[in-house]
């Protein structure tokens, strides 16, 4: 059983349980994989498995160093590699393995991981969800950030300061999300949610800590 797989965010839909409850899911093209690395404590001080997402990747995109690092476990076109640490209970996978869909099935929960969409630079009230000032009576306070730290003591902004600046493009992960369906046949994994990310944007999915 692997810790997780790789994949694409298709995008949202909804779809109805058999009590006619509405259930907001995402579709994510999940697979197939394949085994690149297997880490072990003797000889890299961890234990994980490094899986590589199969898909059509054109020569010269890749560095010369990673078609030698894919063609050791006989993996060709993976553009995406990630690590996933192996817990106890995972299975003992080997270079060349392959990771397809079918390891999750309905109501299993998973961990999913992708990159937020970015928003460029915003201000403090888009960003922060500030209040901002008035609107009108001469005020010259609307979408402004306001005092960000006393002149006399400490005369420095200190650390970790809310401020306008760049928005999204960042790591997020979505935990604990139910699995509603398995597609074999065309990859495609159902959870229940939402996902972080562009439709077409790449995704770890990982089994959720019990």
């Amino acid at each position: 059983m692997s810790p997780g797989i790789l994949g694409k965010k298709i995008g949202m839909t909804q779809v109805f349980r058999p009590d006619g409850q509405v259930v907001p899911v995402t579709l994510l093209k999940a697979g197939p994989c394949m085994v690149v690395q297997r880490k072990t404590p003797a000889t890299d001080g961890y234990d994980a498995v490094q899986l590589g997402l199969l898909e059509f990747v054109k020569p010269q995109r890749l560095t010369k160093p990673r078609i030698g690092h894919l063609k050791k476990a006989g993996v060709e076109g993976a553009k995406l590699l990630r690590e996933f640490p192996l817990r106890p209970g995972d299975g003992d996978l080997k270079p060349g393995d392959q990771v397809l869909v079918d390891q999750f099935k309905p109501r299993d929960r998973v961990d999913v991981v992708g990159i937020s969409k970015g928003r460029g630079f915003a201000g403090v009230v888009k960003r922060h969800h500030f209040r901002g000032g008035g609107g009108s009576h001469g005020s010259m306070f609307h979408r402004a950030p306001g005092s960000i730290g006393a002149s006399s003591f400490p005369s420095r902004v200190l650390p970790g300061m809310r401020m306008a600046g760049q928005m999204g493009h960042a790591r997020v992960t979505v935990r604990n999300l139910e699995v509603i369906d398995v597609d074999t046949e065309d990859n495609v994994l159902v959870v229940k949610g939402a996902v972080p990310g562009p439709n077409g944007g790449y995704v770890l999915v990982r089994r959720a800590k019990q």
